[in-house]
């Protein structure tokens, strides 16, 4: 893995700060978890001042942004999905608390099971993780990381909701 950026690197230009999940990324260690967690108050922000169309076309645009951001910034660090670079578990767990809501029961368990589907990265995530090296791959990965996430909520819903 190339080295873990700085400050410095996080302000250089904007797609860094995007891509870095406003510094969440700099975090000494386990920065997915970090990245992961800021999309709690941007979902909680989301709920409170707009209806699910905006909070939609937010998850819809955070993707589409992220992919460049994803794809300047990994340019940069010399790695396409090095691991500061936290966009993709952003827009990724934003999507499932689109749809899980915000019991904090039902986040915390989302949270759990969605930081298991993206670094355990079950077939074909990591077949996907490794073919696509850009932008679009690194946000991709964490996508389908969500839909796995959100068959397993719906499945506890189910049994146990």
């Amino acid at each position: 893995m190339a080295d873990r950026p700085t400050f410095a690197f996080l302000i250089r230009h904007p797609a860094h700060f995007i891509a870095l999940g406003a510094g969440a990324g700099l975090a000494p260690a386990a920065p997915g978890t970090f990245g992961t967690l800021v999309a709690i108050p941007l979902a909680l922000l989301l709920r409170a001042f707009f209806g699910d169309a905006e909070f939609a076309a937010a998850i819809v645009v955070l993707f589409a942004v992220g992919a460049w951001a994803s794809q300047v910034a990994g340019r940069n660090l010399g790695e396409s999905d090095h691991g500061a670079i936290v966009i993709d578990e952003i827009a990724a767990f934003l999507l499932v608390l689109f749809f899980v809501g915000p019991d904090w029961v039902r986040v915390a368990f989302a949270f759990l099971v969605f930081r298991l589907f993206d670094i355990w990265k079950p077939p074909p995530i990591r077949q996907l993780d490794a073919a696509i090296k850009n932008g679009v791959g690194v946000m991709l990965d964490d996508l389908l990381a969500a839909a796995y996430t959100l068959v397993v909520f719906a499945l506890w819903q189910r049994v146990f909701g």
